[in-house]
């Protein structure tokens, strides 16, 4: 298994897709990536050189923010908002949909299972 920015990349897919499980390349990044390497789209992770690798690796080290420092960049941009207590703060802090999705109905990823209101019966 190549073990790419902590991840590790699973050895029979194709690279492209192989990339993939690294958060914060998509689609487009890994192919991308693949064509600064100098990798064929239909190479798979178990046919590359080690040397491949290890230009992938610093491809995406040098080039790209995936991640840990991915992750801690987001959760950083929310706790600002959360501070400033600007309106997507609030729906941050409250748990609500916060890009202007509808709450009446839905929105159950958000807020959780449905709790049951007592004497709402009809």
């Amino acid at each position: 298994m190549a073990r790419i920015a902590g991840v590790n990349i699973p050895t029979n897919k194709r690279v492209t897709i192989a990339l993939r499980y690294i958060h914060g390349i998509g689609a487009t990044k890994a192919a991308e990536i693949c064509e600064k390497v100098g990798i064929a789209d239909d190479r798979r992770v178990q046919d590359l050189s080690d040397a491949e690798v290890l230009q992938i690796r610093e491809t995406i080290d040098r080039d790209y923010m995936v991640e840990g420092d991915l992750r801690r960049e987001v959760a950083v941009n929310i706790k600002r908002l959360m501070d400033q207590g600007c309106y997507r703060g609030l729906r941050h802090r409250r748990g609500l949909p916060v890009r202007g999705q509808r709450t009446h109905t839905n929105a159950r990823t958000r807020k959780g299972p449905a709790k049951p209101i007592a004497g709402k019966k009809k």
